[in-house]
């Protein structure tokens, strides 16, 4: 196991070591901060103080030496830009070879240039989020406030790389002229620069400075709506995660995944359009919709606790219990009808949300599947889930009959239940003949066993030295840090990485404030689209008597903006603007897609709802990308694995907005369906309002 101090040891450009940032250094600091708090032996302002000094000097320390290496580098290009002016009076063939051999070599080093920032860059996030995370403070907040907005900027540098991207535009404009081009007089400046051809050069050049700069598509985009855990730095060396998943990874388990991703968001969705009908079939108000389709979700906030824990020994096993417990709770729900029983209808419903594998199928594609195609997996997971999400409500909508057949009833309500119960129990059959269980090493408890006793050694001894200073001598303590930041404590190094999160109120514990405001709005933009969702076929056919056929191609239309609105935004939007830009944006939109849809007025129009369902469904969908993946950035590593995950953490929450959703639909039944769209916009009112203040409270911490 190797950590990131080592990580960093080893990526270094050999010359340039001592002008990288000292990691190990600030790391044992934090490490006799945190003890000394365990201890009550310390003062707040002087921590910050001493900590945001030694940050301000490391990170100067890199910026000069930065600025330093972009002079030498604009110099060479300036040399050998006078050498190109000469060559075009006389094109001399061999002339011109070596002088792109010469671009290449200066390309080369800005690539060196670029790792070197991205490395420091990787370390400056990681010593802030581990002070956040040990210390709990909102240390983040504060520096990145006091220090990114000055006009003599430091941080700026080296997160925004600021002249950087003059450079290397130099070098892949010169580049290009030097290339044969047949006569064309394009340039990188013009609209089609892909009919340039390019030397290999410009496009290590451009992957290198993508990856420095968070640049992203669609596809990138798509798939950090999915937060699959990627494997942390402290786990290993990406060629043992390599390794790893490569040996693991088995196409057709990966499909019966996504299949099981779709299927289950059809479920999900699928009795939306007829949810009410149902309830008045039986007896009920229609309002009780929001309890028919509600209970899925009851059911599922306990069951993705078990799954998860459950993939920790097998993929197979959580898919196959999933899949018999989804035949069993879709029969229950079509044959409700005949039994005249709303009880067997609920039952089956939250049967079918102890089904939910969703745990199962992200933590199978964060784990076996390699990391060259595990961000076209993620996407696909999270396309497989927009498809089913639309799928569902078509489907109910041409589900249109009305049939006996032998004793059961098959029509528009209990349709739904039959066909699912079908595709399950074929997919049922596809898992058990295809399914490929893949070879799982060390569970995580016992991993967990392993730290505790590997680290309780050198724990005992750091507190015997701290205790030695409990009236404030500082000699042991800047022992201690020598000893660290030289690397002499090699048992340390040796260690595995700390353990995953025991418990649900250990996970809790480690969430630092920007994680909590970044979960709010996870629940939050759920809560918002499970209202509209969930109270449509109730709210349209009061309002503009919509029939099932209708509610069910709007739901419909909906669900396929997902995809068209993510490539937008990944492939343009998120590179032009922070993604904490985009996060406000996305909030205050959502906001007034929520004020349109409150009826104010004597008449309320089909135009208002429509457009006020768009707003907040788009801008919803817009929001979940950024929020997600501003999550990953900032969620604590020992939240990146076992049980209590961060996908964990965000699903739970998710499951959380939409059964609170489906109960406040219920409740404001009681005020009769005049009052209904009111009542259940006012609790999402309250909450976006609330979102957008957390965000602001922390906006600083999302310099990323």
């Amino acid at each position: 196991m190797v950590n990131f101090s080592k990580k960093l040891t080893k990526d270094q450009i050999p010359g340039w070591e001592e002008y990288y940032f000292n990691y190990k250094l600030l790391k044992a600091r934090v490490k006799v901060y945190t003890e000394q708090t365990k201890e009550g032996n310390h003062d707040r302002r002087r921590v910050l103080k001493d900590f945001s000094k030694l940050l301000d000097d490391e990170i100067e320390k890199i910026v000069l030496f930065m600025i330093k290496q972009q002079g030498l580098i604009a110099a060479r290009l300036e040399e050998l830009g006078k050498r190109r002016a000469v060559l075009e009076d006389i094109p001399l063939v061999q002339e011109i070879a070596e002088l792109k051999e010469d671009y290449r070599a200066v390309g080369l080093d800005l690539v060196r240039l670029l790792k070197f920032v991205d490395l420091n860059a990787n370390a400056v996030r990681k010593i802030l989020k581990k002070f956040d995370e040990r210390l709990r403070y909102t240390f983040t907040d504060y520096f990145v406030r006091s220090r990114s907005n000055h006009p003599f900027s430091q941080l700026k540098q080296v997160f925004k790389h600021v002249g950087i991207g003059a450079v290397v535009g130099a070098l892949s404009r010169n580049l290009g002229d030097l290339e044969e081009r047949e006569g064309s007089y394009l340039n990188i400046y013009d609209e089609n620069p892909l009919a340039i051809p390019k030397d290999p050069i410009i496009d290590m050049i451009k992957a290198t400075a993508d990856k420095l700069t968070n640049s992203t598509n669609f596809l990138r985009f798509l798939g950090q709506h999915a937060l699959i855990a990627e494997p942390d730095d402290a786990a290993g060396t990406e060629e043992e995660h390599t390794a790893a998943a490569e040996e693991k990874y088995h196409y057709i388990s990966l499909v019966l995944n996504l299949a099981n991703t779709f299927l289950y968001m059809v479920n999900t969705y699928i009795v939306v359009p007829t949810a009410d009908d149902y309830a008045t079939s039986l007896g009920a108000a229609a309002t009780v919709c929001g309890i028919i389709i509600g209970s899925m979700p009851v059911a599922q906030v306990f069951s993705s606790v078990y799954f998860s824990a459950w993939s920790n020994r097998s993929y197979f096993q959580p898919l196959l219990f999933s899949s018999v417990v989804l035949i069993l709770g879709n029969v229950m729900y079509a044959m409700a009808y005949d039994f005249n029983s709303l009880t067997v209808l609920l039952v089956g419903r939250a049967l079918c949300g102890m089904g939910s594998a969703r745990a199962v199928n992200r933590r199978y594609i964060s784990d076996c599947v390699p990391p060259r195609i595990r961000m076209q997996a993620s996407a696909a997971f999270v396309s497989a889930s927009a498809l089913g999400m639309a799928c569902g409500p078509a489907m109910a909508g041409l589900l249109q009959v009305n049939f006996k057949l032998y004793a059961f009833t098959v029509n528009a309500e209990t349709l739904p239940g039959w066909v699912m119960a079908f595709g399950w129990f074929a997919y049922l059959i596809w898992l058990w003949i295809s399914f490929q269980e893949p070879v799982l090493g060390e569970t995580y408890e016992e991993v967990h066993r392993q730290i505790s006793s590997a680290g309780s050694s050198s724990t005992k001894h750091l507190k015997h030295l701290l205790k030695q200073d409990a009236h404030g001598d500082n000699d042991q303590e800047e022992l201690l840090l020598k000893q660290d930041a030289q690397g002499d404590n090699d048992q340390e190094e040796e260690t595995p990485t700390p353990a995953a999160a025991p418990s649900v109120v250990e996970a809790y514990r480690l969430l630092t404030p920007s994680v909590k405001v970044q979960l709010l709005i996870y629940f939050m933009l759920k809560f918002s689209m499970e209202i509209l969702l969930s109270e449509s076929s109730v709210v349209t056919s009061y309002y503009f008597g919509w029939t099932t056929s209708t509610v069910a191609i709007f739901l419909a239309m909906l669900g396929l903006t997902v995809l068209p609105v993510n490539a937008v935004v990944g492939t343009y939007i998120s590179n032009m603007f922070e993604e904490r830009q985009i996060l406000v944006a996305s909030e205050l939109v959502l906001l007034a897609g929520v004020l349109l849809s409150f009826n104010v007025l004597s008449t309320y129009t089909a135009a208002q709802y429509v457009c006020s369902a768009l707003l907040t469904f788009v801008s919803a969908e817009v929001l979940e990308g950024v929020n997600l993946s501003l999550l990953s950035q900032v969620m604590p590593a020992r939240l990146s694995r076992g049980t209590w995950n961060g996908g964990l953490l965000s699903t739970e929450a998710g499951t959380l907005a939409r059964v609170a959703a489906d109960g406040t639909i219920t409740l404001a039944g009681y005020l009769g369906q005049r009052m209904l769209l009111n009542a259940t916009l006012l609790p999402s009112l309250f909450i976006c309002v609330a979102s957008i203040a957390a965000t602001l409270s922390t906006y600083n911490s999302l310099f990323y």
